[in-house]
């Protein structure tokens, strides 16, 4: 059930009908956008929003989805019904064509790539019945022109090739007496022969009409020229005529053959011509949804309202021609909260919050997709009841608040659990006390009721109620009191003020008008409504640092458990590569038992021979060097690994009682050496803070984030560098310089991998010396953008980030300026 009828027009979605009817390509689709209404059936409205979200997704991939040639021609096919009747050659080629772009749609979704992409599409795409011998029937009779094909029938390729004859016979012979006449003078000479009732004509001087034998058809508007059909062509020009009559006719019979034939499949031919519409329908759907940033939001069978980033479309399409931004809305209405009582100043929003809910509402239940977050969730209505507006009417002898009561009747007798109730401005229309009283009852009944709503108030009694009423809470549109201006957010949870004073003193209303106001109302009014302001300031102060503090705390445990298992692993290695040293110790011993018994032996069967004795001590000198340098590189892979997990170990400590368990990590400290993880470079910490730490490797300083460094011991700096000095040398920082692009393409990332690739490339464009960069990841459904810019936000040196230019991009790259 809606009420009243002209819900619709109350809640903007008249405006959303006539958007879609204007992207229709064809009248069946014009029609399924007039008969779109209000469903009920989840599995339905689950249907047309997967359908069009899919179309969305076709034209977001740039697919060549066929758009040409949407004829109607359901009233060709009716008026062909009864035996004799027959299309005109304009209409063939119209089903002709047609015909083809249903073929283009089924081939479209034929791959296993598409129909895995468009499901739901596919399903509509095999619903088409096809018959290609009705389009090779329409090719073969009827040219590009709409005109019938010579061939269509041997009969009248004779007419024509009878016809075209004797045309010529006419001309030549017409030619020929036109020309004797320019010889004698009788036509002027800047004259030619012309066509005159599809006969050619001679143009002949009046004074020497006589001077040809033939018929006079026409003279000119002065009567200086008549224009004679020559006798010598009258005789040619009839014959020709009752060639065209019988050309018509054997037209008629080639065009009733053909309606005879495709008639019996006229029923299946209507059924694929409205499934054309149905995809017409949903790709208007679907340019209607990208013209608003629309969504494929959450849907579930329960009432619910959980909108996050909601903009109302008609206010955001009249926005972007004034190149504005809707301020966005979030509401949640659930079992426990269902009914929102929003207050707030005049002209701060209370309306536009109230139509965003009901329209987002009625589109989402129409199959249309909504404008906001994908993570807002909302539920089917089997009724809807609206009161906004002003509907006195003199014919009824309505006052206003006559209609808003008539209105609370219907919905009192007819709401229910499953019903969503929009009142706005409630209570008002009459004296404010006993309309005060009515409106408290009134939505006492909703409440009882257990209907789902939003209604817009100024009244203090009912703001009380709803702080004291299970069910109902209040919302406020926030106020600027600096600015003394409306900021158009809504903040659930907490009643709204007028700000009346503030708005009057920001006119320019007279202060003695002020002060007296101020009196009439009370101190305890005024003081009251300010300490209110007062106390919901500092509520929100507190709720943010709240909010903050959890942030901090969730983000600390996830740290530590990651360490922690980091740690367990750490520890899981250094056995198991003690146990392999252990191993490969045990083997390596009794190979150099074996190589020394061997020696001894060739030793005492050459009987010291010297040359025998040499070489074989030759090959214990090798075997010893070799153990040695074995043994160094598994000592120093050993040393490096134990370190690591030293390293570690150092960081967290964890100390375990029966009280409490707490945990420490030990931050980098000046003078630490440090290298930059997936790099050799060792280097020494200058500075360190929470977020940066300025790193010197030889002559170089960077800074980097200290997440980014691994630890290196003091042994092991000195030992390395010893081994090589200096790592980097001059000539390879410049070499990597002048590689480094400030650019990186990340489309088809997955988040977390995008993330590793950004950060890297940030990071080398601190160290480089970059400042503006640029990250292409695309458009798609806008995730991996988010991402990544919650990750730029994050670090310390990046001072500015854009989308690129339109025409360069848009939002689909990321413009990072990073600070000096």
């Amino acid at each position: 059930m809606l009420y009243p009828k002209e819900i619709e027009e109350k809640l903007g979605f008249d405006i959303i009908r006539n958007k879609l009817l204007n992207k229709c390509l064809c009248e069946q689709g014009k029609e399924l956008v007039l008969s779109m209404s209000f469903m009920t059936d989840f599995n339905s409205v689950l249907l047309e929003r997967d359908q069009t979200f899919e179309f969305v997704r076709i034209i977001q991939n740039q697919h060549d989805f066929p758009t040409d040639n949407y004829h109607d021609l359901r009233p060709v096919f009716a008026r062909i019904k009864p035996h004799g009747t027959f299309p005109v050659p304009e209409e063939v080629l119209n089903l002709k064509m047609s015909l083809k772009t249903l073929k283009a749609i089924a081939l479209f979704f034929k791959s296993d790539e598409r129909q895995e992409q468009y499901p739901n599409l596919t399903k509509l795409s095999q619903k088409l019945k096809l018959y290609p011998f009705v389009y090779d029937l329409c090719d073969k009779i009827i040219g590009k022109n709409a005109t019938v094909r010579d061939n269509a029938s041997p009969g009248l390729a004779q007419i024509r090739r009878s016809i075209s004859e004797k045309q010529q016979h006419v001309s030549k012979t017409v030619t020929q007496i036109f020309k004797q006449a320019q010889l004698s003078g009788w036509v002027d000479s800047d004259l030619q022969p012309v066509i005159r009732e599809g006969r050619l004509m001679i143009p002949v001087l009046a004074t020497h009409k006589r001077q040809i034998k033939g018929i006079v058809h026409d003279e000119s508007a002065t009567g200086k020229t008549v224009y004679i059909e020559p006798s010598a062509a009258v005789e040619l020009n009839n014959s020709i005529r009752e060639d065209m009559l019988e050309e018509k006719r054997e037209i008629r019979r080639i065009l009733i053959a053909f309606a005879d034939e495709i008639r019996p499949y006229v029923p299946d031919l209507l059924e694929s011509y409205n499934i054309l519409g149905m995809f017409d329908f949903t790709r208007s759907k679907a340019l209607l949804a990208m013209s608003m940033t629309a969504t494929k939001i959450e849907v579930v069978e329960d009432p619910i309202v959980d909108l996050r980033l909601a903009i109302n479309p008609i206010l955001h399409l009249n926005f972007v021609s004034e190149k504005k931004t809707v301020v966005p809305l979030d509401i949640s209405l659930n079992s426990e909260n269902r009914i929102l009582l929003i207050s707030g100043p005049n002209a701060g929003g209370k309306s536009v919050a109230l139509k965003t809910v009901g329209i987002l509402q009625y589109m989402m239940q129409c199959g249309l997709l909504v404008p906001a977050c994908e993570s807002s969730t909302l539920g089917i209505f089997q009724k809807m009841f609206v009161n906004i507006g002003d509907d006195q009417s003199i014919d009824n002898d309505l006052s206003t608040y006559s209609s808003h009561l008539l209105h609370m009747k219907n919905t009192l007798r007819n709401c229910n659990s499953m019903s969503m109730v929009l009142i706005d401005e409630f209570g008002s229309g009459t004296e404010p006390i006993i309309g005060g009283a009515i409106a408290e009852a009134i939505l006492d009944k909703l409440n009882q009721n257990r209907v789902f709503g939003v209604i817009t108030t100024h009244y203090s009694n009912l703001k009380h109620y709803a702080s004291q009423t299970s069910g109902i809470m209040n919302g406020a549109m926030m106020f600027d009191t600096q600015r003394i201006e409306p900021t158009f957010k809504l903040e659930q949870g907490k009643p709204g003020g007028s700000f009346a004073i503030e708005i009057a003193h920001k006119i320019g209303l007279s202060p003695d008008v002020i002060d007296d106001a101020k009196k009439r109302a009370g101190e305890d009014t005024v003081n009251f409504d300010k300490h209110l302001r007062e106390i919901l300031r500092d509520k929100r102060y507190w709720e943010e640092k709240r909010d903050q503090i959890r942030k901090q705390e969730k983000r600390l445990e996830e740290v530590i458990q990651k360490q922690l298992t980091f740690l367990d692993e750490a520890k899981k290695l250094k056995s198991d590569i003690k146990q392999k040293a252990t191993s490969e110790a045990e083997k390596l011993l009794d190979g150099v038992n074996r190589k020394i018994e061997n020696t001894i032996r060739e030793i005492k069967e050459s009987q010291a021979d010297k040359e025998k004795t040499a070489e074989a001590r030759k090959d214990l000198d090798l075997l010893r060097d070799n153990l040695k340098s074995r043994d160094s590189q598994n000592k120093d892979e050993l040393e490096q690994r134990i370190e690591h997990v030293n390293r570690i170990a150092r960081k967290h400590k964890i100390a375990n009682n029966k009280k409490s368990s707490e945990q420490e990590i030990k931050s980098y400290e000046k003078g630490d050496y440090v290298r930059i993880v997936g790099q050799n470079t060792i280097g020494q910490i200058l500075e360190i803070s929470e977020k940066t730490a300025v790193i010197a490797f030889g002559d170089f300083i960077t800074t980097v984030s200290p997440e980014k460094l691994e630890y290196i011991s003091n042994n092991k700096a000195r030992k390395q560098s010893r081994a090589s000095r200096p790592t980097m040398h001059s000539s390879e920082f410049s070499k990597k310089q002048l590689s480094f692009k400030p650019y990186i393409d990340v489309r088809g990332k997955y988040a977390d991998e995008a993330i590793q690739i950004v950060a890297e490339f940030i990071d080398n464009a601190i160290m480089f010396g970059s400042h503006d960069l640029r990250i292409l990841h695309g458009r798609g459904n806008g995730i991996l953008r988010q991402v990544i810019r919650e990750y730029l936000r994050s670090v310390n040196k990046v001072a500015e980030i854009s989308d690129e230019h339109v025409e360069h991009g848009g939002d689909g790259i990321t413009v990072v300026k990073l600070s000096n």
